[in-house]
């Protein structure tokens, strides 16, 4: 593992799979992730070798086929992934978001039927909440499945921003039911939705119309998916409840916040050693960068919140894992873990200088990278929003 931000108590499992993933890191993933970033090409070979390396099943109980950890492992592989190329832990984050609410929520009936095939990576999940005009406000909703009162539902509406959209063959979408709830959040359905990989109309009235072009965060697919007229059956419901797919997707969000707080820590991590190494190859006035006090301060801050939002995310792993509700854990980790990210990598930019702003250099892709993270799974502001209303409920005199 890296100098900064190491995990204390870790079990020997855990370290021997962390261990693995970090040389897989070096051997295969930072050596070519350049390439493939700036042709925005999708990791398939890479994607094949972490299948073998079991890692689409890493938090997929045991008894369906996956190795069984805990979000604390997955955490702490997908820092290692993204301080490699962030993409890459993309592949697997939506993944295992649905993984998740398939465990904690899915019937025994949807657990023998998707659990063992996406722990070999056969299934590949995505996860779709937002729409082209919702933001934050999951509750407005406007993608509508009606039920046909013949154990079918027909949905339309569109929704945006699904990560791995054409790679994906299973996706969890949040949807509009007609529950009769006087609380809008009350009326929504998690939908299952299984779907060959590709673009255009992929299945009857189910469209993933191509790659939404991004500022970074290349190489893995971002899509909208438009319903229309597509049939769903009632086996399709998310643990066959209508009305709870806000609960079950709130559940899958506190662990994609960690994940979002671990990516943030693995490009800090990044920035920093690239910083780090830069710093002392570098010379001006007689002697390397390293030895001026304005850069050696600089590094000693970068490294204090790499370390800062590593024991946050920790903490808020650990917590999940435990079956404690994480909520403000989750938004304090995410929250800062971002912010720190973006400040480490502007730094480490600073410190390369004219050479940050070259596509030689590595620390280019992560300047376009880290922004992603502000905003992924929630803004800071959502993040504090709910972190306040918490301490207020907490604190109320």
């Amino acid at each position: 593992m890296t100098r900064i931000a190491q995990t204390l108590g870790l079990t020997e499992v855990q370290t021997e799979i962390v261990s693995t993933v970090r040389q897989f890191v070096d051997k295969e993933i930072i050596p070519n992730a350049q390439d493939l970033e700036h042709s925005d090409t999708y990791p398939q070979a890479i994607v094949d070798q972490m299948k073998d390396m079991g890692l689409f099943g890493l938090m997929v109980p045991e008894e369906y086929g996956g190795l069984g950890e805990s979000l604390l492992t997955y955490a702490l592989c997908v820092e290692e992934l993204a301080r490699g190329w962030m993409s890459i832990s993309g592949v697997i984050n939506t993944h295992f978001i649905v993984a998740y609410m398939i465990r904690q929520h899915g019937t025994d009936e949807q657990k023998q039927r998707f659990l063992p095939r996406m722990a070999t990576g056969e299934i590949r999940g995505a996860f779709s909440m937002s729409e082209p005009e919702l933001g934050s406000d999951v509750a407005a909703i406007r993608t509508k499945a009606k039920n046909n009162g013949d154990g079918t539902y027909t949905i339309d509406g569109q929704k945006m921003w699904l990560t791995n959209g054409g790679s994906s063959t299973l996706v969890a979408a949040l949807v509009r039911t007609d529950e009769g709830a006087d609380k809008p959040h009350r009326n929504l359905t998690a939908f299952l939705i299984e779907k060959p990989s590709g673009f255009g109309e992929v299945a009857p009235g189910l469209t993933i119309p191509g790659k939404i072009d991004k500022l970074g965060y290349k190489g893995i697919d971002t899509t909208e998916l438009i319903f229309d007229g597509y049939l769903a059956s009632a086996d399709d419901v998310l643990g066959a409840k209508p009305g709870q797919g806000f609960f079950q997707m709130m559940d899958g969000v506190e662990v994609g916040r960690v994940n979002v707080s671990a990516r943030a820590c693995g490009v800090g991590v990044r920035a920093f050693e690239l910083a780090v190494r830069y710093a002392q190859q570098r010379s001006t006035f007689g002697k390397p960068i390293a030895e001026h006090q304005a850069i050696a301060f600089q590094l000693a801050e970068m490294a204090t919140k790499v370390e800062a939002a590593h024991l946050m995310m920790v903490n808020a792993a650990r917590l999940k894992d435990s079956g404690e509700r994480n909520d403000v854990a989750a938004g304090m980790a995410k929250y800062l873990a971002s912010e720190f990210c973006a400040e480490v990598t502007q730094q480490s930019f600073r410190i390369h200088g004219g050479y940050g702003y070259s596509k030689e250099y590595e620390i280019e892709r992560l300047m376009r990278d880290a922004p992603f993270l502000l905003i992924g799974e929630g803004t800071s502001e959502i993040q504090k929003n709910i972190i306040s209303k918490r301490l207020l409920a907490d604190y109320r005199i």
